[in-house]
């Protein structure tokens, strides 16, 4: 957690999370919610649009030149095998898969069979995937993406001289959050650059005043920071590894619990 002054620990009652609300009803927020008896909101920020199958054939990519393709999230997936499907190819048996969790690589199973020596999986960053991206220099990547993408994989991948392409395969765009103009939340909870740039493109005159900002990961909190905002609640933290767990420390604290 950042340090913050204490005028700025004033009680919590309502949030704000910037993504789709949990269809698991045992999700951490919704324990979150009924244990501190707090109203929690969620509302994805930005929305992804597929790109045209003529816009991505400009990009002149040959799937079928790479030998691995790193995936970094659901979207990816998703829009990549959308991509594939549009232009009839099938995946190799011997393409290799690089997941940055294993969430990702249990979402791949949907459209793959799972060959474990043909995968491999960080644990939540894509700093976790860099020592495969070293064993496995020889190969040629394939980096689907979206227009709007940190710079830390294809800066490594640059950096250590790995064959790489990157494929712009959806866009990420501000949703519209007209309807979250009157309504104010205690805290709001970011998890990308891309949900701040939706919040400012949707309310160019936004002040933060006392609502409280919580951001997760670096480019986040940057991001936040690049803004001029205050940052409240920062995670990953080394207690507090998840969102809900550096939430529930800052309101453990704020409403002197």
């Amino acid at each position: 957690m950042s340090t913050v002054s204490k005028d700025r620990l004033r009680p919590v009652k309502s949030i704000l999370v910037s993504q789709p609300k949990p269809s698991n009803p045992k999700s951490p927020y919704i324990q979150l919610a009924e244990k501190y008896k707090l109203k929690i909101d969620f509302r994805q920020f930005i929305r992804v649009e597929p790109v045209p199958a003529k816009e991505f054939r400009k990009q002149k990519i040959d799937i079928l030149k790479h030998t691995a393709v790193i995936f970094t999230s659901r979207n990816a997936i998703d829009h990549f095998f959308s991509i594939c499907k549009d232009f009839k190819i099938e995946m190799p048996a011997d393409m290799k898969y690089f997941c940055i969790s294993e969430q990702t690589a249990h979402y791949l199973q949907k459209y793959i069979v799972i060959r474990k020596r043909k995968l491999f999986v960080g644990y939540k960053t894509a700093r976790d995937l860099f020592e495969y991206f070293k064993k496995h220099k020889g190969e040629k990547f394939l980096f689907p993406c979206s227009d709007i993408r940190k710079d830390d994989i294809p800066n490594f991948l640059t950096e250590n001289d790995i064959d790489f392409t990157e494929a712009v395969i959806y866009h990420t765009l501000a949703d519209d959050l007209s309807d979250l103009a009157n309504v104010k939340y205690d805290i709001l909870a970011f998890f990308s650059p891309s949900g701040l740039k939706s919040l400012m493109q949707n309310f160019p005159d936004f002040v933060q005043g006392q609502t409280r900002i919580a951001t997760f990961g670096p480019t986040t909190s940057q991001a936040a920071a690049d803004l001029g905002m205050i940052i409240d609640i920062e995670a990953p933290l080394p207690n507090a590894p998840s969102m809900t767990g550096a939430l529930e420390l800052y309101i453990k604290k704020a409403n002197n619990l």
